[in-house]
């Protein structure tokens, strides 16, 4: 992107996290001050690039296993910047009455997500805060694909750990929670507070730059973002565990797999009951 590219509102200026994470996975929707701030934290943390393509692999074998399980609706929280094998793409090519709506509150997020969904009528992008979910479950177009009378799969992947604690994790994740029908299913990601914590912390002072902030957490607060839901055993899981244990895990991740960097990646998906 240049600067004349930008939308109308985007200041190129202030780095994105959705735009980082876009450079991250070698996109090219992304600014000279995402791109310093993304370089930053590779500096610090140069597993950041192979654990956000493996992010976004995971995604895919999550929707296809909740799609086994019989999911025929999806609402994709924080979805970011288009990508390969959207979760869309990944639901339609396997089940053709699948139904996904994609929410993020950035404007680039959402034009490109329009663009790409253009014409068709099994997905939607709508541009929202995430924090509010009242909006969110209330939109009209949100329901107009999403029958919440019937279970619906809830991603939240790489979202939880840019939102603030004083935002109320806890508080706006239960609200989506208490609205799903049971045989419902969470699917969260998150990066981990229980590893490297210098350079975390490092990491979360770069972001104070960026339009998010950068909040790891322990996997045991992780954790409590479940509720009473069933964790799918082993139940939530770091990055040594997703090699094998998990029914979605990929056994030839190319992650490394060394105890601190294994900390350092959270992910579990939890059916309601």
């Amino acid at each position: 992107m240049t600067k004349e590219q930008a939308p109308p509102g985007v200041d190129p200026h202030i780095p994105n996290a959705a735009r980082m994470y876009d450079y991250f996975l070698g996109g090219k929707d992304n600014f000279q001050a995402d791109r310093e701030l993304a370089e930053l934290v590779l500096s610090v943390l140069p597993e950041t690039r192979e654990g956000t393509r493996e992010n976004r692999k995971l995604i895919g074998r999550i929707v296809e296993y909740l799609l086994g399980k019989g999911i025929r609706q999806f609402l994709d929280l924080g979805s970011g910047l288009p990508a390969q094998q959207n979760v869309h793409e990944v639901a339609l090519r396997l089940a053709p009455d699948a139904r996904v709506v994609y929410v993020d509150h950035d404007t680039v997020v959402c034009t490109h997500g329009r663009a790409l969904l253009a014409g068709g009528d099994r997905a939607a992008m709508v541009q929202g805060d995430v924090r509010r979910p009242e909006s969110i479950l209330g939109d009209p177009e949100v329901r107009a694909l999403i029958d919440f009378d019937q279970p619906v799969a809830v991603l939240m992947m790489f979202l939880l750990h840019l939102v603030a604690d004083e935002d109320d994790p806890q508080g706006f994740v239960a609200a989506y929670r208490e609205a799903l029908a049971p045989g419902s299913y969470l699917a969260i990601s998150h990066v981990g507070g229980d590893a490297a914590p210098e350079r975390t912390a490092r990491i979360s002072e770069f972001y104070q730059k960026a339009n998010m902030p950068f909040r790891p957490r322990p996997g045991e607060e992780i954790g409590r973002f479940f509720g009473d839901f069933e964790l799918i055993p082993p139940g939530l899981a770091n990055g040594r565990q997703q090699d094998h244990t998990l029914p979605f895990a990929d056994p030839g991740s190319a992650m490394p797999i060394d105890e601190e960097m294994a900390r350092l990646g959270y992910v579990g998906v939890g059916r309601k009951p």
